[in-house]
């Protein structure tokens, strides 16, 4: 499976109808046992989130949530992004009929960008999941109006889940 890349779709939300809210769960692995100690409730708030963004997709099931090591992570980006680096967040499309795709969080990474940003690691990992889901929907953030309305959305989002705007700390906008 490839990496979403602006290059390659466009977002489908013309396609979505608006009365599918509910999604089938998702399918949840734990390679990273420290992802169970740092988020309480660690598959509700997952379901949660992917139920919050239901509606922006344009699949009957929710896409596989892969939660690993960064370790991990950065061996993915380097095989299929060219990276070598670890990432927050990696979303895999899937080929037409071959499943709803892939999210993969690198644990390292996101637990480093919650205490830098002052919220629980809970918080951003909400937070990752709907970004990957909008992924997966067709949206991205390379250019300047698509990342102002893919933070639109996500902040929109996260607020019916009760998480603050990722993209605002003290008032002021996140660089």
């Amino acid at each position: 499976m490839e990496p979403r890349s602006s290059h390659t779709q466009t977002p489908r939300l013309a396609a979505v109808s608006l009365h599918r809210e509910v999604l089938s769960p998702p399918d949840v692995i734990v390679a990273d046992r420290r992802w169970r100690s740092a988020v309480p409730h660690l598959e509700r708030r997952i379901s949660r989130a992917v139920q919050a963004a239901a509606h922006y997709l344009d699949r009957p099931r929710a896409p596989n949530i892969l939660l690993e090591a960064d370790r991990a992570v950065r061996r993915l980006n380097h095989d299929f992004r060219g990276r070598n680096k670890p990432t927050n967040v990696l979303t895999f499309a899937a080929p037409e009929g071959f499943g709803d795709g892939d999210i993969v969080l690198g644990f390292e990474t996101v637990q480093r960008e919650a205490r830098a940003a002052h919220r629980s690691v809970g918080a951003h990992l909400t937070h990752l999941i709907v970004h990957g889901l909008l992924h997966l929907a067709g949206h991205d953030h390379h250019a300047a109006g698509e990342a102002r309305m893919m933070e639109a959305l996500e902040t929109r989002i996260l607020s019916t889940l009760g998480v603050a705007n990722p993209w605002r700390m003290g008032g002021r906008a996140m660089s």
